[in-house]
C-alpha cells in the first residue's frame, strides 16, 4: 500500500470552506418566508372566502414581489460568473434542482401578482383600471380565475419552499445536508415564517389567531422533523458521525440550540399555545422569534454543511 500525504489546496477545486456566503442564507430565508405567503394566502383564499380579508392581508401578496426579488438579487451577488446567469433560462435540466429551481423563481412573479391583484381591495383596483384601462381584461380574468390561481399559489409555494431544502440536499459529498428531510424541514419552516411575517402586520383578530394556531402546528412538525433529521445522521456511517458533531459539541452547538431549536421554536410555541389556550390574540413577540430562528436555521445550515465532508484529512490511499 501506498499512501500520499498532500496539503495542497486550489481555491474552488480542493474543498473549499465558505464558497456559499452568508448572501445564501439571506436568500433562502426570503424565498421560505414568499412561500409561506403563498401558500398560506392561497389556503385562505379557498376555505376563507366568505371572510373577506384585512386590508393589511390583501396587500400582503404584494410583498412577495418585493422579498423574492431581494432573493434573487443574494444570489446574483453570490454568483462567480454573474453574467452568465441568463443562461440558466436556455434549457430545462429536470434531473437538475438548481435547473428547475430558476423556472420556479419565474414562475412566482405571475402567481403572485395575480393573488396580489385579486386580494387589493375593490375600489383601490377600479380606481387603477379608470387610469389605465388597458388592464381591464386582465383584472377580468384574474377575478374570474381567482380559486384557480389560488391552488396554483398553494402549489408553486409549496414547489418554492420544497426547493430551497433540496438544493442543499443534492450535494451528497456534504453529508451534514445529505438527507431527504431537508425538503420537508424547509418547506414546513418556510410555511412557518411565512406565517410570523404576516402576523407582524395589523390583521383582524379572527386572521391572527388563524394564523397564530397553524403556526403552533407547524413548530411541532419542524420539532419532528429536525428530530428525524437528527436520528437519520446520528445512526449513519463515520462521515455522518462526524457532520452531526458540529451541533453536538462543535462549532454550530450553540448557536443550533439556543437560536434554532430554543428562540426559533420551544418559546414562540410555547407563547402560542399559550394564546390559543387563553383565546389570547397572538402578538408580534412569537412572530419575531420565529423569523430569528428560521434565519439562524438556514444560516447555520450553509456553514455548517460546508464544514461537513467525507474526508477528514487531505489523505489518499493507494493499493
Amino acid at each position: 500500500m501506498l499512501e500520499i500525504t498532500t496539503t495542497r489546496q486550489n481555491p474552488m477545486i480542493d474543498p473549499s470552506l465558505e464558497v456559499w456566503h452568508g448572501e445564501v442564507a439571506v436568500y433562502l430565508f426570503l424565498g421560505g418566508i414568499v412561500a409561506g405567503i403563498m401558500v398560506l394566502s392561497g389556503a385562505m383564499r379557498l376555505w376563507r372566502r366568505d371572510d373577506p380579508p384585512s386590508l393589511a392581508l390583501g396587500l400582503l401578496p404584494w410583498a412577495n414581489l418585493v422579498l423574492i426579488s431581494a432573493g434573487m438579487l443574494c444570489l446574483f451577488i453570490d454568483l462567480e460568473n454573474r453574467f452568465n446567469a441568463w443562461r440558466f433560462y436556455l434549457i430545462l435540466r429536470s434531473y437538475t434542482p438548481m435547473s428547475w429551481g430558476a423556472w420556479v423563481l419565474l414562475l412566482v412573479y405571475p402567481v403572485s401578482a395575480h393573488m396580489a391583484w385579486v386580494d387589493t381591495p375593490a375600489s383601490w383596483r377600479e380606481a387603477i383600471v379608470r387610469r389605465l384601462p388597458i388592464l381591464r381584461p386582465w383584472s377580468d380574468w384574474s377575478l374570474r380565475s381567482q380559486r384557480n390561481f389560488a391552488a396554483l399559489s398553494i402549489i408553486s409555494g409549496s414547489i418554492l419552499g420544497l426547493y430551497t431544502g433540496i438544493l442543499l440536499g443534492a450535494f451528497p459529498s456534504r453529508p451534514f445536508w445529505n438527507s431527504s428531510l431537508l425538503g420537508p424541514l424547509f418547506l414546513v419552516s418556510g410555511v412557518s415564517t411565512g406565517a410570523a411575517f404576516m402576523l407582524l402586520f395589523k390583521l383582524k383578530e379572527s386572521e391572527r389567531r388563524f394564523l397564530g394556531f397553524i403556526d403552533f402546528l407547524l413548530i411541532l412538525s419542524e420539532l419532528g422533523i429536525l428530530a428525524l433529521w437528527i436520528i437519520g445522521l446520528a445512526s449513519g456511517g463515520e462521515a455522518s458521525l462526524q457532520a452531526v458533531q458540529l451541533i453536538f459539541g462543535g462549532p454550530y452547538t450553540a448557536a443550533f440550540w439556543s437560536l434554532v431549536v430554543g428562540l426559533g421554536l420551544f418559546t414562540p410555541a410555547l407563547a402560542e399555545f399559550i394564546e390559543y389556550k387563553h383565546r389570547a390574540v397572538p402578538g408580534r413577540a412569537a412572530a419575531l422569534m420565529v423569523l430569528a430562528g428560521g434565519f439562524a436555521l438556514r444560516w447555520i445550515m450553509i456553514y455548517a454543511g460546508q464544514h461537513s465532508h467525507w474526508m477528514s484529512a487531505g489523505s489518499i490511499s493507494l493499493n
